[in-house]
């Protein structure tokens, strides 16, 4: 085995008749299968918040957790204590939260070598000393403090973890993964004449400290915090109701993310509570539009060389040129739906349950120049940056926060806007989308994604789009316009 396959095995003196055992427990009440997922992860942070360092800190989390699937059923139990008792009783409790008729043996354990070798690190940032790491966010509290005066607080955060999994199941495959992942956010406040108008801006991925020493560095993130807050302090009260919408590209796809990637995770679509359930094959979206979720990128934010069920990431087609192709599959989904695993089993820890979620999900790019597409529009919304939301995945509704937006008027960017939210539902904005960009970009690597009281780390891209008309929601008068 190679050395990050040893891990377990000599730290935790785990035996190949140690799996065989807990596995033979999982399954000792019925199931159809059952698996082990072990982890050990280190991680550290530091907060810096008007130049003080408030806080510094480091830990170690480590334990298994046993799950059983039986048909639909599945039995779940978790241990933070890695003696072979303990990890036996939570395989017992687990099989006989999910017990049932069949039973299974487990099959000759193997060790699979992970398809992809995609995080490209030299030293994990975990090893690299405090003091390297309190250099960039000093940094960046100072590059945004020096970008203008009129930035009054200024806070800096970072942080760094690094995950060895070993993943065992009854169906006899091993594999392990050591994940690295770091992220850098800055956040800004300005003041001028009585108005506070914040910004934020930040990036990493599954990288090392190295990433910060080039192009990406700790500046260039806090002088883009400190801009943001900037723009806005002159912004007026932003339009409100129907009008041509125009998403920037990169961090906009955050819409796409959730008014439609979550309505393509396989567990809603089973369940038939998805906006899409059932139409695979059918016209969801505008004939410009193709997305897809794609694990296998290197060292990006939502990357993984294996699920969190052991499974190869893939590059999966969700939407092709308007048509809805699939949707995003784990095992227990793909076995009950009778469709492909795409890799996209997930979970936040050992203490969770994995299910079907996103990595890096995209639009691609198109044909149209995004300068052209701007000077199309004679009156609507450039949306370049987003901030909160909220999604019913049922219909795909939601409401979205943009935190840097500028009126289009005659086919020009103008004046920023603040208070802009925009309103509407995933799949029939979809089909309102009249040009895409050739200019697609991935955001730079901040995405943490909720779901059922789980957060795991993805990322969201998208090339400049327009969008017919989508109701904005602001405080100005309102003005008419129709569309045909």
């Amino acid at each position: 085995m190679a050395n990050q396959d040893r891990f377990f095995f000599e730290r935790y003196a785990l035996t190949e008749s140690n799996l065989e055992k807990y596995l033979a427990a999982a399954l000792s009440e019925g199931g159809d299968y059952a698996d082990l997922y072990f982890e050990y992860t280190i991680a550290s942070s530091i907060l810096l918040d008007e130049s003080l360092v408030k806080t510094a800190t480091e830990g170690i989390s480590t334990g298994c957790g046993v799950r059983v699937i039986c048909g639909d059923q599945t039995g779940y139990a978790y241990t933070d204590d890695l003696t072979p008792e303990r990890i036996v009783k939570a395989a017992r409790i687990a099989a006989r939260i999910a017990s049932g008729p069949a039973r299974v043996s487990t099959v000759g354990l193997s060790t699979i070598d992970t398809p992809h070798s995609i995080y490209s690190v030299p030293t994990p940032p975990t090893d690299r000393e405090l003091g390297e790491k309190l250099e960039l966010v000093r940094r960046g509290d100072s590059a945004a403090r020096a970008y203008d005066s009129r930035i009054r607080q200024v806070r800096v955060s970072y942080g760094d973890q690094v995950r060895r999994v070993l993943m065992a199941g009854s169906d006899g495959r091993v594999v392990t993964d050591l994940q690295p992942l770091v992220r850098f956010s800055v956040f800004t406040i300005a003041q001028e004449d009585g108005k506070l108008q914040s910004g934020s801006s930040g990036g990493g991925g599954r990288v090392g400290l190295e990433f910060f020493q080039g192009d990406e560095s700790p500046e260039k993130f806090a002088c883009e915090a400190a801009r943001q807050a900037i723009v806005q302090l002159d912004a007026r009260e932003a339009p409100a109701g129907e009008m041509e919408v125009v998403l920037g590209p990169g961090w906009p796809g955050i819409l796409l993310h959730e008014a439609v990637g979550h309505g393509l995770e396989a567990d809603f679509n089973r369940k038939g509570i998805s906006a899409f359930s059932g139409r695979i094959g059918q016209r969801v979206a505008s004939e410009l539009c193709t997305v897809v979720d794609d694990g296998t990128i290197p060292n990006r934010r939502g990357s993984l060389n294996v699920d969190d069920e052991g499974h190869p990431t893939s590059h999966t087609v969700l939407i092709e040129n308007g048509v809805l192709r699939g949707y995003l599959q784990d095992r227990l989904s793909a076995g009950l739906m009778k469709a492909t695993h795409t890799g996209n089993g997930r979970r936040e820890s050992y203490e969770h349950i994995p299910m079907p979620r996103m990595t890096n999900t995209y639009m691609l790019a198109g044909t149209d120049d995004p300068q052209e597409i701007i000077r199309s529009v004679k009156h609507g919304l450039y949306a370049s940056y987003f901030g909160g939301g909220q999604v019913d995945i049922t219909n795909g509704k939601f409401v979205f926060s943009a935190s840097e937006a500028y009126l289009i008027e005659d086919g020009k960017v103008t004046a920023p806007v603040k208070g802009a939210t925009l309103i509407g539902d995933g799949p029939t904005v979809l089909t309102r989308v009249t040009a895409v960009g050739n200019d697609l970009q991935l955001d730079p690597g901040i995405g943490t994604c909720g779901k059922d009281g789980q957060s795991v780390p993805v990322g969201v891209g998208i090339p400049t789009i327009k969008v017919s008309h989508l109701t904005v929601g602001g405080t100005a008068p309102r003005r008419v316009q129709s569309f045909q």
